[in-house]
């Protein structure tokens, strides 16, 4: 067996000489203690250099997040909004009035009409306005169609005939039509595919064809132009888009559309009044509060007087002055870095955790005292529940609208980073690299949230941050209870293994339908499943390949040899699923990409772990000839993949975005941001100077946080940084390879079937593993630096993936400890 990589072991005996600096309470004076304590801490950081690196990098980019949080400039914001009208009077209110960033300039209109109070008015051509009112939405402009009613389009009158069980059915010109939401119908018959249908697009039709209403995925219909297929309903001389029906919240809504044309009229007709869904005007007696843009405004009316108190996106600004009509006022307040208000509770759980990792870190060292090395054991397990008590309160404080500080989620995260490094075993290069990586990440995500000028921001630092204490929580009560594990050498039956697995991929798949039946491409309830399929991919493919290096000759029926392969082909499911789900729900090739790094490297797995020469030399050649096959298409041109409808957009984008400045937005401002950050950044100190200050027009950059964080971290800290950061990445990949080498040599000089499956699941596991991570930073540095077509993928610790870290990251860091840690008691 190779020599197993060790960056630190902690003695469990001090070496002769330090004795004294182990008994401060003998007497010495404080200088001397001082002395004595600085000349151990010297000699213990040459014994445990690993180590000692590791918390050097950990202390200074913690530091340089605090240092960021006191440089950073006050920022102002209004804490309520008071609107006071005479009775008939009306006014425009957009985002000036309203410090809400995504929001029109003139967006709503408000009137205080004498007899029904205060009325409101959605004028914006393209963004919505909704009413919450008793745990109901009602959305401004739009209106739910009933039998017996009529709706028009400019000139196109439809008759509503039934409405019921989530379809309606209408008429014109002789035709019945039928939309339950997904499928429209046309005198009976679905309507075919249109031209320009992509795959994804007639997959998704075959789907809602075959499936009952329940499970199909939601496809609102088209009014306008001249074509009648798919879910386009065709109107001579009417703008395509003109308006829409669509599924919300299981009832089937007409409002109008976003044409690139002309504007056309949408009215309802029922009960003796017309309805105008443009001009629709809504009392807000019995509202509670409204959305407006990503902003929501809590409502007071009182007489003359309405009162809108703000949250979630709200403008930042530099001072409180600014120059309002005279029917608006606002009441400012600063924003607070430091004070969590409902969320202060969180300080006492982070001392304990802080306490827990000084006792741990205690008893790695003690050289004698059974009493401290025992408390140590019990500190790790108190310390990892109150961080993942602590995590799972801060993701629900910021749910309710009540964040936590960013300075409480910098300490949260740095007690998940310290705590997981008092955790028995070995410091492998693996853990190292990881922990930098994600303290990397916090800091490139506060840098964001502090130089935005808007509050939202700074969430993403926050669930960051919650996120990691519960991974870092979940995952330390894990390596507690592997540990316990090991030394009472207890160990799962594999039936028993088998079944976790089996329900691990019974969750990811259910999972999956259930973004596919109720989400969209960003996810379902706030999640991502797609990484925990991942995660179970890995699992369940490392099983199945562990289990066929177990196979002997000695077959005894050929039904057995049928059952086995039956049992190897399970993680298929998996993978076509995710590939389905790429085709049908993501509007992005990324996902196919992805997969494929992930195959290859699986399969390279296996051909070395089978010593399969000609399957490692196919594989090889496949992978430069991938290479070369972007470096021809970026030089020669895409014209055949344009000429077969592939994804055409994007190539032309990626080829000459000069000519596409509107597609070719994210592109264009990402280079620029690139070229601002030169070498040393857009301060020319690395990013040290602008630690905590504004961020300028990076962040007009779509999607800066999650795809395009790379381009941020560039502008702010330069190539210079950028190469430290891949320098990291590296070690980190490396340090995956190592530990499953390892893994692979134990297992194929294990005694017993057990041993040798254990070896080789922990091999295959790793680089499935770190084939997603590869993934991960293949597509999104070649994304950020034009080297591929712009694919939406986050990058692994940088970007503000809150499921990817959770659901992925976490997992297989977890996973990776308890490897090395396994390794090292063999």
């Amino acid at each position: 067996m190779a020599t197993p990589l060790r960056l630190h072991k902690a003695p469990t005996r001090v070496p002769s000489g330090a004795g004294r600096s182990l008994s401060w309470a003998s007497g010495l004076r404080p200088g001397e203690i001082a002395i004595d304590a600085a000349a151990w801490l010297a000699r213990f950081a040459a014994r445990n250099i690993g180590l000692a690196a590791t918390l050097a990098v950990l202390g200074a980019l913690v530091g340089l997040q605090a240092l960021a949080l006191v440089r950073a400039p006050a920022g102002w914001l209004p804490a309520t909004i008071t609107i006071a009208l005479a009775p008939d009077e009306t006014i425009t209110l957009g985002q000036r009035e309203l410090a809400a960033p995504q929001t029109d300039r003139a967006h709503l209109s408000l009137r205080r009409d004498a007899r029904d109070g205060w009325m409101l008015r959605n004028i914006s051509p393209s963004k919505q306005v909704i009413l919450l009112r008793d745990g109901t939405e009602q959305r401004m402009g739009s209106a739910a169609l009933r039998a017996g009613q009529s709706f028009q389009i400019d000139g196109a009158l439809f008759n509503v005939t039934s409405s019921e069980a989530g379809a309606v059915v209408f008429n014109r010109d002789g035709h019945v039509w039928r939309y339950d939401g997904a499928v429209l119908y046309r005198d009976g018959l679905a309507q075919s595919n249109c031209p320009d249908a992509r795959v994804s697009g007639r997959a998704l039709s075959l789907w809602n064809r075959a499936v009952p209403m329940m499970l199909t995925i939601a496809r609102p219909l088209s009014f306008g132009g001249n074509l009648y297929c798919g879910n386009r309903l065709g109107l001579a001389q009417t703008t395509p888009g003109a308006a829409q029906l669509s599924r919300v919240n299981g009832r089937l809504e007409l409002s109008p559309g976003n044409p690139d044309g002309d504007r056309a009229s949408v009215l309802v007709h029922g009960d003796g009044v017309q309805l105008d869904l443009r001009r629709q005007e809504a009392s807000l007696r019995g509202a509670g509060a409204m959305i407006v843009g990503h902003t929501r405004f809590q409502l007071a009316p009182a007489g003359d007087r309405l009162t809108l108190t703000p949250s979630r996106h709200v403008n930042l600004f530099n001072v409180p002055d600014l120059q309002l009509p005279a029917a608006v006022s606002w009441q400012w307040q600063q924003r607070s870095l430091w004070n969590s208000g409902h969320a202060n509770a969180l300080w006492f759980a982070i001392a304990v955790c802080l306490a827990c990792v000084a006792v741990s870190a205690a008893g790695a060292v003690a050289s004698n005292g059974l009493w401290l090395r025992r408390a140590a054991s019990g500190a790790k397990l108190l310390g990892a529940a109150t961080l993942l008590i602590a995590g799972v309160a801060a993701l629900i404080s910021q749910r309710a609208g009540m964040p936590p500080s960013a300075a409480l989620s910098m300490l949260l995260g740095a007690c998940a980073l310290l705590l997981w490094l008092t955790f028995p075993g070995r410091l492998a290069l693996l853990t190292a690299t990881g922990v930098v990586l994600l303290a990397v990440g916090l800091l490139a995500q506060l840098e964001l949230g502090l130089g935005a000028p808007q509050t939202s921001w700074l969430r993403y630092y926050q669930k960051s941050a919650a996120m990691l204490a519960i991974g870092a929580g979940l995952g330390g009560l894990l390596r507690v209870w592997a540990r316990y594990q090991a030394r009472r050498a207890a160990q799962l039956r594999q039936r028993a293994i088998e079944w976790m697995l089996a329900t691990f991929a019974a969750v990811a798949l259910a999972a999956l339908a259930a973004q596919v039946l109720w989400g969209d491409e960003t996810g379902v309830f706030d999640l991502q499943p797609v990484e925990l399929a991942k995660l179970a991919l890995t699992a369940l493919t490392a099983h199945c390949l562990a289990l066929r290096f177990g196979w002997h000759s000695e077959t005894r029926h050929p039904a057995d040899l049928g059952a086995r392969w039956l049992r190897l082909i399970a993680p298929a499911l998996l993978f076509i699923s995710l590939l389905g789900l790429s085709l049908v729900q993501v509007d992005d090739f990324s996902p196919l990409i992805l997969l494929l790094v992930w195959s290859a490297v699986m399969a390279f797995a296996y051909a070395v772990a089978a010593r399969h020469q000609l399957l490692t030399a196919a594989l090889i050649a496949l992978t430069l000839g991938a290479v070369g096959a972007v470096v021809y298409l970026r030089l020669a041109g895409t014209d055949n993949l344009i000429r077969w409808g592939f994804y055409a957009d994007r190539f032309l984008v990626w080829l000459n975005p000069a000519e596409h400045p509107h597609t070719g937005q994210q592109l264009l401002l990402g280079a620029r941001a690139i070229g601002e950050g030169g070498w040393l950044g857009a301060d020319h100190w690395l990013g040290l100077r602008a630690l905590g200050q504004p961020a300028g027009g990076v962040v007009q950059i779509p999607a800066v946080q999650d795809d395009f964080a790379a381009t941020f971290f560039i502008n702010r800290h330069g190539l210079a940084g950028a190469l430290l950061l891949w320098g990291v990445q590296a070690g980190f990949l490396t340090g995956i390879v190592l530990t499953a080498l390892r893994a692979h040599q134990a297992g194929a000089s294990a005694r017993n079937f057990r041993q040798a499956w254990s070896g080789r699941f922990h091999y295959f596991a790793l680089c499935g593993g770190g084939a997603f991570v590869l993934g991960h930073f293949l597509l999104s540095w070649g994304t950020n630096l034009a080297i591929f077509p712009i694919m939406g993928q986050p990058m692994s610790f940088l970007s503000a993936g809150g499921s990817h870290l959770l659901f992925f990251l976490c997992p297989l860091l977890a996973f990776s400890a308890i490897s090395a840690q396994s390794l090292e008691g063999d």
